[in-house]
């Protein structure tokens, strides 16, 4: 059985219109919810990134049924990881235990605000490996003293715990992500459909576990305003995991894919109203063994347009193509 998310794109809407829009999601009947965690947008022409963390505990509020996840949080740098324990923690009792903690090595884009450099890819998997030995230390209770190689911790404690430990998703991208997501992780996350990624995954131990794949799509019954919309908002998003979480900011990333053509996009973006265009797209993550896809509509002033034709379109394509 294959689960459709929604994803609340911080980088394209701001804090009250995120909410309104995962409110809308529940009630179109996605399976889940997942939210960005960005300092900046990639591109100047999305315009937004407020406080993801803040978002999703007015998400909690506003919503009943929607689980909701990070997509993903880096524990080591912006943030320390006895911050993220706590807030996760926090979050879980909020949702009433549809919370789930999605996180990642990072990219420089978020990461470089708090100074201090970036870190090349293998210090940043060590960094997140013993990060998120800190935040299970702090989920299972009780005092926490570490001293490790990157973080410190004296005496932490988190006084308000949901009665079961939150769920921890670990972004992959390659082996060593891999490795390390297999061994730590309850779940994988990822963006592109590669069957090497999961097989890799299975492998280091994480056979049985869900696996949940992003896919950004584009909704409009203008073929042509959605191509054109996806190629001025979402144009980065062929570079790969390996060049995006190099590059410093939105400038950087318009240097980068100012020579993406329209058609480019098009061809690697389903654009426009036709749901089996989207159907093709998502099927080489239904093929590779994604448990979970979230869909990324493009286009923040488009997001309630898009949730009505996914609940009266869209979602009953998906369900019939792959029923439970």
């Amino acid at each position: 059985m294959v689960h459709f998310g929604y994803t609340m794109m911080t980088e394209q809407a701001g804090p009250t219109d995120l909410v309104d829009h995962v409110v809308l999601a529940e009630e179109a009947g996605f399976d889940f919810s997942v939210t960005s965690d960005h300092y900046f947008p990639w591109l100047t022409s999305q315009g937004h990134a407020p406080h993801a963390w803040t978002v999703l505990g007015a998400a909690a509020q506003a919503t009943s049924r929607i689980p909701l996840m990070t997509y993903v949080t880096c524990p080591s740098i912006r943030y320390h990881p006895a911050v993220v324990a706590q807030k996760a923690a926090t979050l879980q009792l909020l949702s009433r235990g549809r919370f789930r903690l999605g996180l990642g090595a990072g990219e420089n884009l978020n990461e470089h605000v708090v100074g201090g450099g970036w870190p090349p890819v293998d210090v940043r998997h060590e960094m997140l490996d013993e990060a998120v030995h800190i935040i299970r230390s702090l989920f299972a209770g009780g005092y926490v003293n570490h001293h490790g190689t990157h973080f410190d911790v004296e005496s932490a404690k988190l006084w308000d715990l949901p009665e079961q430990a939150v769920p921890i998703g670990i972004a992959v991208s390659g082996e060593q992500s891999c490795r390390l997501a297999g061994r730590l992780a309850d779940l994988l996350i990822a963006t592109e459909p590669k069957p090497d990624l999961l097989a890799a995954f299975d492998r280091h131990g994480g056979s049985g576990k869900p696996r949940v794949g992003q896919l950004p799509v584009s909704f409009d019954t203008d073929r042509e305003a959605a191509i054109n919309r996806a190629h001025d908002q979402f144009r980065w998003f062929g570079s790969g995991w390996k060049v995006n979480s190099e590059l410093p900011g939105p400038a950087a990333f318009a240097a980068a894919t100012q020579f993406v053509r329209r058609e480019d996009v098009a061809e690697s973006i389903p654009c426009g109203d036709d749901p089996d265009r989207f159907i093709a797209a998502i099927k080489p993550y239904v093929d590779a063994g994604f448990t979970e896809v979230a869909l990324v509509q493009i286009g923040g002033e488009t997001q309630p347009r898009f949730l009505r034709w996914a609940e009266e379109t869209l979602l009953p394509a998906l369900r019939s193509t792959w029923p439970s």
